[in-house]
């Protein structure tokens, strides 16, 4: 957490899941200062048309609507602010239920209001409606007088309206209408039926709470005599919006942990936001576990709200404050031993003071549910409860709980357990909430158990909870933490080190110290691969090295294949040319260990890990062990285990049919079970996908929101690799400048993913220098690819059985025995990999004197092509000459196409390629004069063309003449020519002067 977050505090009572995806709001560039109005542009479009129609002589109405808290009068206050800033007549006024009755009063107030600012007019002005005026004004007023006298009122209203907005219009907003006397309402209601006439707007503010103004309302709209704005809660957005603008930062500033307080416990009021916000920023003491969990002023709304329902009232909700948000009905009926008709008029009334909500079913069909509006108004009923009376009404409860739902199935564990906790038995609490974790992830939803276990964490006492029980808490608290990637989950000194550390940093012994030390070695086991999605592998590797000396003389304990399988993945961040051999050894003996402890899980992801190992080289063995992990999974009930599975069987099958739909199934599901690093790791096959179809700007988006997610959750390991598809993507543009940011931003991640140094190389900086034509360049870093893979091997393809064979058979390097070490890898026969390796392929042929195979199978690899729009024309470029020479294919149509591509593309070093090329053939050429636009307008306004701004990038970098004629396939004396007027056009005496002023034009 950043030092600008508010501390805040732990919270037990349940927690909405993280933010999912960057902000997406109007916000964009530098914080200016807060908006207006936040999440009601729609609404306040609306007023500003009526409010131009009123100043137009046409009038209208609008009633606005919305439950306590969600900025009715905010809005007003915002619709008088751009009435008078359009130089409208405003008035206001408020019905209230407080003191002795009023009649008209919000009409009266509104009449003063216009008194004190000098606008309202005589009584004169209104002709014999004057009198009534004045009684208006007066004490004098008796809206029981009869339906005639609210006729006269609303005339005379209406009157008055009409002179004070003659020639600017005028603006009436009436508030807290649900509230208001009759005799207003019957005036309103005359109101609305004429105001049509006169030059004046009526905004109208009530709640939604059933009474005579809900019903004015509906009336009003039904025969279209008014515009109803009904105002909802604010979306995620929006919160984050206004919780930046009452802090007076920019959005992007906004602390996670704050945010994700602000919408679990709001609903989207704003009302709630705003105090919680200013409660959390405000208040040093959220630390402290005694200190008050509800802002005051939500409090006391909600204590105010609750004592209108009475004291049976009070003490329903407190109780059904015990079980968080929602609530069984039943099981309050049968805890207060009343049936449903008499605790019925008490709900109606909670739920018309949007106190409560009917929630649907329940566990079971037919339970009714209820739940809080939002949740701070569960927690404020609950900090009223001392503790005595809290664990008085959880007894009562739970024993209701349990007499209906003997055994407690289903879903009904979670809340047993949180009664337990409440009614202050702890034991009994950690071991439901232990099951209902185990229920929820059985049906996959992790976020959930994670949820659960961790409030069973926080209730251990050492000493009273069984070592054994604890040890298998921990193994799940730390099992659901890797699968969800909710790092900040681990619970502190979850398991010491044998020196009395934590592991972590910390100098006291953990709670977990007590636990037998094959159990503390399972848990050292976890915490080493939570390390490795950290991307810390010194720490992960410290967290083996204990766990393996925590096993020693324990060579077949059920613990080891825990233990095998987390240096598995440790050898993966290891630095070695074995790394891999090692990793598929110990993942092997993880597989054999687990199946004899009965241990399915394990077993599966250890299948899971081999086949992703030997994924390049042996598909068919890969697949297998996918295979036999998904039938583990299913045999088992194990979803977790299966998704997993389904993400590499479904990473096969696009890599040959190049269709990514199972792949992007396969990921949703997983974000949908909140498996935030698997999905990360199926979102890196689909923006690669994205990468060599072309589709940059939907990679971009999936890269940039995965990129944000990893790095809010802290898992180096996915953000490392996110951040090489991020230079990828620019690469594959020709965007040199941005690859090199995107691969600066890597080079800290390295460590947390080391084979990327490989790919960084083969799947960015080579691509990039082979379509600025720098072949030479391009070899370089492919020969580098190669040579950081012998060092340490990667996982992924980085070009070694495509490109890099195609380059090497064109250059005279490779040859048959190349190729077919190509085909047999099964990276080799990837779709991507085929249009390279089938072009291969054809040069051969066309080398051997068999120009009409070359043909043909260069026509199969072009098929394979045709979905990758850049790689098909980079591939048609890089053989056309040989085609040519060797008398196969179509070299000419070929080279047309590909420059006809790379001028669309802005890639006019390729494009320049192509022409030269052609007119090497004695192909006709097609003159380019465009391109312009690529020339900065500082040396647009020198004059500079687009061949000499060409030329000009190489004289940045002190390219030779020699050399910049070999670049752009061009003659020696045209480049000198070039060179001449270019520093003719911008003054400079010669070459170097000219390199130091525009080092910025680095190609």
């Amino acid at each position: 957490m950043s030092e600008s977050c508010p501390a805040l505090p732990d919270d037990d009572r349940g927690a909405a899941g993280p933010y999912e995806g960057p902000y997406e709001g109007p916000y964009e560039g530098p914080w200016t200062g807060p908006a207006r109005l936040i999440g009601r542009a729609a609404e306040m479009g609306r007023i500003t048309a009526a409010l131009t129609a009123a100043r137009a002589g046409r009038g209208g109405a609008l009633f606005v609507t919305g439950e306590p808290g969600v900025g009715k009068t905010r809005l007003a206050a915002e619709a008088l602010a751009a009435a008078a800033a359009a130089g409208m007549a405003t008035a206001r006024g408020r019905a209230s239920a407080v003191g002795s009755p009023v009649p008209y009063r919000p009409l009266v107030e509104a009449l003063f209001l216009l008194a004190r600012t000098g606008l309202l007019p005589g009584p004169e002005t209104l002709g014999h409606h004057g009198p009534v005026l004045d009684r208006l004004l007066s004490d004098d007023r008796d809206p029981d007088a009869g339906a005639a006298s609210h006729v006269m009122v609303g005339e005379t209203v209406l009157r008055l309206l009409g002179a004070v907005g003659e020639q600017r219009g005028c603006l009436l907003v009436l508030d807290d209408l649900h509230d208001a006397d009759a005799g207003t309402l019957a005036v309103l209601e005359y109101l609305l039926d004429n105001i049509g006439q006169q030059p004046a707007a009526l905004l109208l503010i009530a709640g939604r709470a059933p009474g005579a103004a809900a019903e004015l309302a509906a009336r009003a709209r039904q025969r279209g005599a008014a515009t109803v704005l009904d105002l909802g809660p604010l979306d995620h957005p929006d919160v984050r919006l206004l919780v930046a603008t009452e802090l007076g930062i920019a959005p992007g500033e906004v602390c996670p942990e704050l945010l994700r307080r602000a919408v679990a416990g709001s609903a989207g009021i704003p009302f709630v936001v705003k105090e919680l916000v200013h409660d959390l920023a405000g208040r040093p003491d959220r630390r402290d576990p005694g200190a008050p969990s509800v802002p005051a002023g939500v409090a006391d709304s909600v204590r105010r709200q609750a004592a209108r329902l009475g004291p049976l009232g009070v003490e329903l909700l407190s109780m059904a404050a015990l079980f968080g948000r929602r609530f069984p009905l039943p099981v309050l009926e049968r805890a207060f031993g009343r049936d449903h008709g008499e605790l019925s008029t008490i709900l109606r009334a909670a739920v018309a003071s949007y106190l409560i909500t009917p929630d649907g079913p329940g566990t079971r069909p037919g339970t009714p549910w209820y739940a809080f509006r939002y949740r701070m108004a569960a927690e404020a009923l609950l900090d009223d409860l001392g503790p005595g009376e809290r664990a008085g009404y959880a007894r009562r409860a739970v024993r209701a709980l349990t007499a209906l739902h003997p055994g407690l199935p289903g879903a009904w564990c979670a809340p047993a357990a949180r009664l337990y906790a409440h009614a202050g038995d702890a034991r009994e609490a950690v071991r439901l909430y232990g099951e209902a974790a185990e229920r929820e992830m059985d049906e996959g939803a992790v976020e959930r158990a994670l949820e659960l276990l961790t409030r069973a964490h926080r209730l251990v006492e050492p000493g009273t909870t069984p070592p054994e029980a604890h040890a298998t808490l921990l193994e799940r608290l730390l099992d659901a933490v890797a699968c969800s990637g909710r790092l900040d989950q681990v619970p502190a000194q979850a398991c010491p080190d044998e020196d009395g550390g934590d592991g972590g940093g910390g100098d006291e012994r953990g709670a977990a110290h007590h636990l037998p030390a094959r159990r503390r070695a399972g848990l050292h086991a976890r915490l080493s691969e939570i390390a490795t999605l950290q991307g810390r592998p010194a720490r992960a590797r410290a967290h083996l090295d204990t766990a393996r000396r925590l096993l020693d003389g324990h060579p077949a304990d059920a613990h080891t294949p825990v233990v095998d399988l987390a240096a598995a993945h440790v050898e993966l961040s290891r630095v070695a040319p074995d790394r891999l051999a090692t990793a598929a050894a110990l993942a092997r003996r993880a597989v054999d260990g687990a199946q004899r402890a009965r241990l399915p899980d394990v077993a599966g992801r250890a299948l899971l890990l081999l086949g992703r190992l030997e994924r390049d080289q042996d598909e068919p063995t890969a697949v297998a062990h996918f295979s036999r992990a998904r039938a583990i999974a299913l045999a088992r009930r194990l979803p977790v285990l299966r998704v997993r599975a389904e993400v590499e069987l479904a990473t096969v099958a696009a890599s040959h049919d190049d269709r990514p739909t199972r792949v992007e199934r396969a990921r949703r599901e997983a974000l949908r079970m909140g498996l935030l690093p698997l999905a990360h790791e199926a979102g890196l096959v689909l923006a690669l996908d994205r990468i060599r179809r072309c589709a940059f700007e939907e990679a971009r988006d999936l890269i940039h929101d995965a990129a944000a997610d990893a790095e809010r959750a802290g898992l180096g390991r996915s953000l490392a690799v996110l951040r090489l598809a991020e230079a990828v993507r620019y690469a594959h543009q020709g965007r040199r400048p941005e690859m090199r940011e995107a691969l600066e931003r890597l080079t800290p991640l390295l460590d947390a993913a080391p084979g990327t140094r490989a790919m960084s190389y083969g799947l960015a900086r080579a691509f990039c220098s082979l379509l600025e034509e720098r072949h030479d360049e391009a070899g370089r870093e492919f020969a580098q690819a190669l040579a950081h893979d012998a060092e340490n091997p990667a996982t992924g393809d980085f070009g070694r059985h495509g490109v890099i064979l195609l380059l090497g058979v064109l250059d005279g390097r490779m040859g048959r025995r190349h190729l077919a070490h190509a085909a047999r890898a099964s990276a080799g026969g990837t779709r991507w990999n085929h249009q390279f390796a089938g072009l291969a392929h054809a040069v051969l042929l066309g080398r051997e004197g068999r120009p009409e195979e070359a043909t043909a199978v260069a026509g199969k690899a072009l098929e394979a092509a045709e979905l990758y729009p850049m790689a098909r024309r980079l591939c048609l470029r890089l053989v056309a000459r040989s085609a040519y020479e060797d008398g196969w294919g179509e070299p000419v149509d070929w080279l047309r196409e590909a420059e006809e591509y790379f001028h669309g593309a802005g890639l006019q070093a390729a494009a320049g390629a192509c022409r030269a090329l052609l007119r090497g053939m004695g192909a006709s050429v097609r003159q380019r004069r465009t391109g312009t636009e690529q020339v900065p307008p500082g040396l647009r306004r020198c004059g500079i063309t687009a061949r000499e701004f060409e030329v000009a990038r190489l004289v940045a970098v002190r390219t030779s003449n020699k050399d910049i004629a070999a670049r752009l396939h061009i003659s020696l004396r045209t480049v000198e020519k070039h060179v001449a007027s270019l520093l003719r056009k911008t003054g400079h005496p010669n070459r170097t002067a000219f390199a130091d002023a525009a080092h910025d034009l680095t190609p």
